[in-house]
């Protein structure tokens, strides 16, 4: 029987970080957790950072800065 953690949705807290070097915009997750209410709080901690919805089951999981 497969664990129950598997159907739970998960929230994701990113900013987006320019590398010095390479000048190129890439997206980092700073902080994820399966309840939107904490990733919403800490989302208030990092300056233009957004709270996405990330779906492990999702076909294409790959987040769209690495694509």
């Amino acid at each position: 029987m497969p664990c129950a953690c598997q159907n739970k949705k998960k929230f994701e807290v990113v900013t987006t970080v320019t590398d010095p070097k390479t000048q190129k915009t890439k997206e980092k997750i700073v902080f994820s957790s399966q309840y939107k209410s904490t990733a919403d709080t800490v989302a208030k901690r990092y300056p233009g950072s957004v709270v996405r919805e990330y779906d492990p089951k999702a076909k294409d999981s790959t987040p769209p800065a690495e694509k």
